[in-house]
This record gives C-alpha cells, structure tokens and sequence, in this order.
C-alpha cells in the first residue's frame, strides 16, 4: 500500500542576517528527516520546544518550503520550491494548530468559517456549502444554532471542534495536529482526543500528531518519532520505542516525565471511603 505521506531527507534551513558588525548565519532547523504514515494511522512526533517539530509541521502542510528533500503524499511528489501548489493538492493536507481561538478569524460567523474552503477551493453551490457546513459541525459534537456564532462565543474545547470541523471541510487525506490539545483542560483534551480518535475511524484519516505530551502520545499513536536539535533520533512502533528507548535522548526524555500511578490512586479513594 503506498503511504498517504512519505518524507524523504527533508531540510529547512533558515538565514538570520547580520548587523553591521556582524556576519549573518544559517540555522539548520531540520537536518534530514524521512518518515512515512500509511492511511488510517497516526504517528505522532516528539521533542521538546525548539527540536524542529512545528517547522516539520509547516513543511508538511506546505505553509513553509523544503529546502532540501522530498515529500511524496499519495505518491506524488510536492516541490513546494519550484512549481506552484493546485489547489487539489492543498486540499489533501490540513492543519490544526494549537490555539483554537488565534487560528480562527473572530470577525465571521462559524458558518462562514467552515464554507470558507469550500469557496476558495471548490466551485460548490451556497447552498450546498452550508449544507455541509451543519453537518460537520454535528460530525464534531456541536449543533446547528453554532453555525450562526462568532468564535468568542465557544469554550476553547468547543473553538477547537471548530478548528477540527473546518480542516475537515476538503475532505483532506492528511490531518497535521500541531498540539491540538495541550492549550485546553484535562477533561476537555480528553474529550477532543476521543473526538479525533472516532473521525478517524469514521474516515480513515491519516494524523501527523505534534506533541510534548509523551501521555497522550501513547495513548493516540501508532508510530513515534523523536526529535533532537533538528534531527530524528529515534523512530518506530509505539509499543517499540516507549518499552525499549534505544537513544540516550529519548531515555531522558521519558525519565523526565511524570508518571501518574493510577493504581496507587483508586487505592487511596477506596480507602478514604471506607474510612469516611
């Protein structure tokens, strides 16, 4: 099965020019990279700030060009730095960034939101738009009376079903998760992972999963990536790089995450309550 998303070496340097007495300098942001999802699956990417994991992130969605490298989605080759992007292209990929609120305009409506895409992209009738419009938001768990609301009016975790919803609106064969969770409560991250786990059933959607939260990564991914100053320093199944680590980095990074000991918990509330 040829992958929906396949990587190859990818390079993004930036140039940070110099003052007056200063000379300018290259930043080599991702140094090499090469993964590949198959449909219906996730890999999720990990690291701590700074590693390269949003600019990779960018470079997927096409937002930033590839300097070196290539990128194959469905088996066709993108060259972001040579020719112009179709727009079908674009489609394939979207992305949902970390804040719902900023990645939505809070001067339209959310219906306006959502059918925005859809007039960019696709010669759809209005009133097949809005049509498809009511009907992702009730694919992400929010009602009609929404689609006439503006973005101030929802909780971060209804901004982001938003943000979701309208990624959705192209039927995208790829879905770039950049943090997707980590700017919401506990309960509600819970909520939209649940959320992202059903659409991709429903859909067999691929997800590339941008996170520092090692939890949720094992909890959503099938493969991991991690990454190290730019580079990927180790990659492979779930279950095979969170049981045996093989790279210092990554044995530091699990070391340093807290580990909820949920066991331990139910002990203490049953013993409080027989207690009480």
């Amino acid at each position: 099965m040829t992958p929906v998303l396949e990587a190859k070496n990818l390079k993004r340097d930036y140039h940070i020019p110099g003052g007056l007495f200063k000379p300018g300098k290259t930043v080599h942001a991702v140094k090499g990279v090469s993964f590949k999802v198959e449909q219906g699956k996730t890999l999720a990417i990990v690291g701590e700030s700074g590693c390269g994991k949003s600019t990779l992130a960018r470079m997927v969605t096409m937002i930033d060009p590839i300097t070196e490298g290539e990128m194959l989605i469905d088996g066709g080759k993108v060259d972001i730095a040579s020719e112009p992007l179709t727009s079908e292209m674009r489609s394939k990929v979207q992305i949902v960034f970390q804040n719902p609120y900023g990645s939505l305009n809070p001067r339209k409506k959310i219906g306006d939101i959502l059918t925005e895409p859809l007039v960019i992209n696709t010669k759809v009738p209005a009133d097949e738009r809005r049509d498809r419009a009511m009907a992702m938001l009730k694919k992400v768990g929010l009602e009609e009376k929404h689609y006439g609301r503006y973005p101030h009016m929802f909780s971060g975790g209804q901004r982001q079903r938003v943000a979701i919803a309208r990624a959705l609106m192209l039927n995208p064969r790829l879905l770039v998760l950049d943090e997707p969770v980590s700017a919401l409560d506990l309960s509600v991250q819970a909520q939209v992972l649940n959320l992202l786990a059903d659409l991709q059933d429903e859909f067999q959607l691929t997800y590339v999963f941008i996170s520092h939260d090692l939890s949720v990564v094992r909890h959503i991914a099938n493969d991991v990536m991690v990454m190290y100053f730019g580079e990927a320093v180790e990659y492979g199944s779930r279950d095979q790089v969170f049981e045996d680590p093989q790279h210092s980095y990554t044995k530091t990074l699990f070391a340093a995450t807290p580990r909820v000991d949920v066991d331990a918990i139910r002990a203490r509330i049953e013993r409080r309550k027989r207690v009480a």
